[in-house]
């Protein structure tokens, strides 16, 4: 019930901040439609019916979050410094390509979040999914050493995103 009125809060008040009105029956009426989404989408937002997760707790998530942003921006800046480089002919493209990398623990979403990731630092982004297989195959600007491309993106998953999005 707590998560259901959060995020009714929040999407009233991201509706009210988009209508930049906050008259009684602006909020009101955003509070109506805010609910009718939540309850629209009340499986989806909150996985069905509740499940017994293992993983780490809302607070150590949250603590956890901000060395895993900090990080994800790192990987965007020397990215977009590594590409930059290439575009600029300062470094040659030696070896581009698909590398696969191991799903390994990941649920969906950190499978999601780890393509997300990936995808956001210029240089590489996600190919595909293999379920069967197990692999995420991503492509990488420089893959001439597959095995440091896959063990950086592993280094990344298990060090910071496994305690934020397991």
């Amino acid at each position: 019930m707590t998560r259901f009125l959060t995020a009714v809060v929040f999407l009233t008040l991201t509706y009210a901040v988009f209508l930049a009105s906050f008259h009684p029956w602006d909020l009101v009426i955003g509070a109506g439609i805010s609910g009718a989404l939540v309850f629209a989408f009340r499986d989806f937002l909150f996985g069905g019916k509740p499940k017994n997760i293992e993983g780490p707790g809302l607070l150590t998530r949250l603590v956890a979050f901000w060395p895993y942003a900090g990080v994800v921006l790192w990987d965007i800046t020397t990215g977009t410094w590594e590409v930059a480089l290439v575009t600029l002919h300062l470094r040659p493209i030696v070896k581009p390509g698909i590398v696969a990398v191991p799903i390994e623990g990941r649920t969906p979403t950190g499978v999601a979040v780890s393509a997300l990731a990936t995808t956001l630092s210029p240089g590489t982004f996600l190919v595909d999914v293999d379920w069967e297989k197990r692999v995420m195959l991503i492509h990488a600007i420089d893959a001439s050493d597959p095995d440091a491309v896959r063990e950086s993106l592993q280094h990344m998953y298990r060090r910071y995103q496994s305690k934020v999005f397991p």
